[in-house]
């Protein structure tokens, strides 16, 4: 049944108001569940009640390294309940690493949290090393992880690139996923990069992408991963580091709706810049090694049982909404809310508190 908040069709009503061709819309032909494009929940704010914050501060109990071939050192930790829920949160970029703050998501006492840095990134060694590191190798070193752990089937968080893996591991091991919770859909088709990278975010944020633009000599700005990729896996180190810091400030400068300054100051970290740059122009330049541009969403059917929540931010110009509201319709069985007055990072507040809450009810707190 079409759910139908009041608050939704005032302001659906409101943006067609003074259209000589629209009139009201009939809620008979929207799709899904009922927001400004006819999919989703509209939350955060829009629910009218307080929102929710981080679990505190918590430390692992366990840390331990998988070694998965090709020199690669994968660190992983267990935070919570040894005992609690098991939940895999799988990290963004790719070569974002996590961070310490990804272990708050979950209730402690409920859950049994579970981090991964992915080849290369983050706390996993060597960094920002690109051999045999592939969207398969990765979905391998979950099973592994898995297995090393003991664990029969998990719960898998992700964001960004995370959701992404997130989505190409539970249609290749759906016997192995309880649930999906994720934000900041990236479906990894090639409208989503040439969006972000050459032609659409650098409308709405051209003072960012000046820096990022002109690094690159205008022949080669056709296709900007591929220039900056050279340049990336360049011999030279003075030439690796330019390239990472401004590709890395590129993306923090407009993940928020709000300026980040801790995290647009990511980009001079020399360590960090080079994991993330390098591994996504690696992964991006080879579309993520998937068997076909829609894999994902070509695949969907194979997930459709598994209980699935997801948010999106409407303001989000790093995975552009369409990518949320295409999962929506191909996945019509998914909990989609849109955080209305959000960008792309799970650290602005509306999505926070989304994703909190939807831990809480898998976990069977609410």
């Amino acid at each position: 049944m079409l759910r139908r908040p009041r608050f939704i069709f005032s302001a659906i009503m409101t943006v067609c108001r003074g259209t000589s061709s629209l009139s009201t819309p009939n809620p008979s032909k929207l799709v899904g569940k009922g927001t400004l494009v006819g999919t989703g929940t509209m939350g955060g704010f829009g629910r009218g009640s307080a929102l929710r914050t981080l679990y505190p501060a918590i430390e692992p109990y366990h840390t331990g390294r998988l070694d998965v071939g090709s020199g690669h050192s994968v660190y992983y930790e267990e935070c919570g309940n040894r005992d609690g829920k098991p939940v895999v949160f799988i990290h963004g970029g790719p070569g974002g690493g996590c961070s310490e703050s990804n272990r708050c998501f979950f209730d402690p006492e409920r859950y049994r949290i579970i981090l991964i840095d992915q080849r290369g990134a983050g706390r996993s060694t060597p960094t920002a090393d690109l051999t045999d590191n592939t969207t398969w190798d990765l979905v391998e070193d979950l099973e592994t992880l898995r297995e090393t752990l003991g664990i029969d089937k998990w719960m898998c968080f992700g964001g960004s690139w995370g959701s992404t893996l997130a989505l190409v591991y539970a249609i290749k091991h759906p016997e192995r996923v309880t649930e999906l919770v994720m934000r900041g859909i990236f479906l990894l088709k090639q409208e989503e990069l040439d969006f972000f990278y050459q032609r659409g975010t650098s409308m709405i944020f051209p003072d960012a992408h000046r820096a990022y633009s002109e690094h690159i000599p205008e022949a080669e700005r056709g296709s900007m991963i591929r220039a900056y990729y050279k340049r990336l896996t360049s011999d030279n180190k003075e030439t690796r580091e330019a390239a990472a810091k401004l590709w890395t400030t590129w993306e923090m400068s407009t993940s928020y709706l709000e300026p980040n300054f801790a995290r647009i100051n990511q980009g001079d970290d020399p360590k960090f810049a080079a994991a993330f740059a390098r591994i996504e122009t690696h992964f991006f330049v080879n579309l993520a090694w998937l068997p076909t541009p829609n894999y994902i969403l070509e695949n969907v059917d194979t997930i459709r049982h598994i209980p699935t929540f997801f948010t999106h931010g409407r303001y989000d110009v790093v995975c552009p909404f369409k990518s949320a509201f295409d999962l929506s319709q191909a996945f019509p069985e998914a909990d989609f809310v849109v955080c209305g007055k959000s960008g792309h990072s799970a650290g602005e507040e509306e999505h926070t508190s989304e994703l909190v809450q939807a831990c809480d009810q898998f976990a069977g707190k609410q």
